[in-house]
C-alpha cells in the first residue's frame, strides 16, 4: 500500500497517517515530523527550514524533495508507506511522481481530510497548548491556513483528474474517519 494523505494543517493527516500505517503494516513518514526533528537536531536541512517552519511557510520545494524522497523510496521497498504532508503543491507533485515512477514507488491512493476551517483552527490551537508547538500560534495557523488554500487545495483538482482521490470528512470521530479510509482505498 503506498498512500498519500493530504489536508490543510490540523485536519488529523498525522494522526490518521499513523493509525493506517499500523493497521496496514506499512510505514509512516510525517514529513512536518521529518522538518522538525531536522530543525531540532540542528542539522544544515534543520537550520535551513526553520525560519519557513516558525512563519508558517511552504520548505522550498528541493529542500523538502531531498528530506522526503529517500525515506519514501525505502518505504516503498519495505512494503509500503503513508505519507503525510508532502506534497503540498502540484509542482512537487509531479517532481516526486517522475521521480517515484523511476523506482516503482508511487502512490497508488490520494486521500484528502476535508474539515471546516474553524474546526482546523480550533484543532491547531489545542495542539499548541497540549505539545507546546511554536509553529502553532494564532498568526502562523492563519499563515497557514492560507497558504494551504493557496497552494496545496490545487492538488485536490490535480489528483481528481488523475483518478486517485479519495475525499474523507475529516470532521468526525478519529475512528469514524479511519474507517471511510478503509472503505475508499480497499474497495477500489
Amino acid at each position: 500500500m503506498r498512500l498519500l494523505l493530504i489536508g490543510a494543517p490540523g485536519a488529523g493527516k498525522g494522526t490518521q497517517g499513523e493509525r493506517l500505517a499500523t493497521r496496514l503494516g506499512v510505514r509512516h513518514i510525517a514529513t512536518g515530523d521529518l522538518l522538525r526533528a531536522e530543525v531540532k537536531e540542528g542539522t544544515p536541512l534543520g537550520k535551513s527550514v526553520a525560519d519557513y517552519l516558525d512563519r508558517g511557510q511552504l520548505v522550498p520545494d528541493q529542500l523538502i524533495l531531498d528530506l522526503v524522497m529517500p525515506k519514501l523510496l525505502a518505504a516503498s521497498r519495505d512494503g509500503g508507506y503513508i505519507l503525510d504532508g508532502f506534497p503540498r503543491s502540484v509542482a512537487q507533485a509531479v517532481e516526486a511522481r517522475e521521480l517515484a515512477d523511476h523506482a516503482d514507488a508511487a502512490a497508488e491512493h490520494v486521500v484528502f481530510l476535508q474539515a471546516p476551517r474553524e474546526a482546523l483552527v480550533q484543532r491547531l490551537l489545542a495542539r499548541a497548548v497540549a505539545e507546546g508547538r511554536s509553529d502553532d500560534t494564532q498568526d502562523v495557523i492563519v499563515n497557514r491556513l492560507r497558504i494551504f488554500e493557496d497552494a496545496t487545495s490545487p492538488l485536490v483538482d490535480y489528483y481528481r483528474g488523475r483518478n486517485m482521490l479519495h475525499v474523507i470528512d475529516a470532521d468526525q470521530p478519529a475512528d469514524d474517519v479511519m474507517a471511510a479510509i478503509l472503505a475508499a482505498i480497499c474497495t477500489v
